[in-house]
């Protein structure tokens, strides 16, 4: 264990560039998906695979090999793989008698196992199933989620969690109309959650804003969820944790109405106005007829004119 847990120093410039890349950053990069093939595996779950890698890439690993592994009893091979492809989230494929068509959506913290969803497949339309035309890879999807269920229900909170996290891509400063092109949505009724992809069409309008259409793009799922492993609420909490350096800080003597309208306050010291300096201008001088009269304290005689 001592030699597992001793840090080497790198001895190529390869080597060091590496493990920069692996280190803590206050930014985090976007998170790459790991898709892996169970040992039983059968054609279904084996495409479901392919697609979501599809509709995921760049930002994901596709497993071809099948591993024999059980993600609910033991995590070691899940936790490895993360580590060795540097991957925050995973879904496994996997076929048997007593749970058919199986999936397992999750996401790790800190190359540990944080959530973990089970999912049965009930009906699965490929992309190639649907014949019209598809989004460029890398789109980045508009997320939907239909249903009271998402908000009401632990579980049901946390899998709309993890299907973001999933999905969201990366974060992007700006957006324009013609990159909104990618619809995923999901419905939660009656037990069963619904995986819809849409491709956004921009029609003529006659206006300045487009008429919106969507076309059906496939793959499209119909989920069952099955068992589920949930971090607690400390450790979940902990994974949410910000470094204090992205924390806003609070800005002293700053409000905002209810129409966003900013308002500051300035501190002053008691000012003397009688030493206050004004604008100096010709029209506002004293003649010298004037100071000699407030010198007096009496009022000239007015000048009589020669004729």
């Amino acid at each position: 264990m001592e030699a597992l847990d001793r840090v080497l120093k790198p001895k190529t410039k390869r080597a060091k560039r590496f493990l920069e890349k692996r280190e803590p950053k206050l930014t985090e990069n976007t998170k790459n998906a790991m898709l892996i093939k169970g040992g039983n595996a059968n054609l279904t779950v084996t495409e479901v695979l392919k697609d979501i890698y599809a509709v995921k890439k760049p930002f994901a690993v596709l497993y071809k090999k099948k591993n024999i592994t059980r993600p609910f009893e033991d995590q070691t091979s899940l936790e490895f793989f993360s580590k060795k492809s540097d991957c925050s989230l995973f879904l496994f494929g996997s076929h048997n008698k007593k749970r058919p068509n199986n999936l397992i959506i999750g996401r790790m913290f800190d190359y540990h196992v944080l959530d973990m969803i089970e999912l049965g497949i009930e009906k699965f339309v490929s992309l190639k199933d649907v014949k019209n035309s598809k989004c460029p890879e890398g789109t980045k999807p508009m997320l939907i989620f239909a249903g009271d269920i998402f908000d009401l229900n632990e579980e049901y909170r946390r899998l709309k969690s993890l299907l973001i996290d999933f999905f969201r891509g990366p974060n992007v400063p700006s957006i324009r109309l013609a990159g909104l092109e990618y619809v995923l949505h999901f419905t939660a009724v009656d037990g069963k959650i619904y995986m819809r992809s849409y491709k956004v069409l921009l029609k003529k309008s006659g206006c300045k804003i487009p008429r919106i259409e969507l076309e059906e793009m496939g793959p499209s799922l119909d989920l069952v969820m099955r068992r589920t492993h949930l971090a607690s609420d400390d450790l979940y909490k902990l994974s949410l944790k910000q470094p204090k350096a992205l924390k806003a800080k609070k800005k002293k003597n700053i409000s905002h109405d209810v129409f966003g309208t900013t308002y500051g306050r300035i501190h002053m010291q008691k000012q003397d106005l009688g030493k206050l300096q004004t604008r100096k201008m010709k029209a506002l001088k004293k003649r010298p007829a004037e100071k000699s009269v407030e010198e007096d304290g009496g009022s000239s005689p007015k000048k009589t004119k020669s004729a």
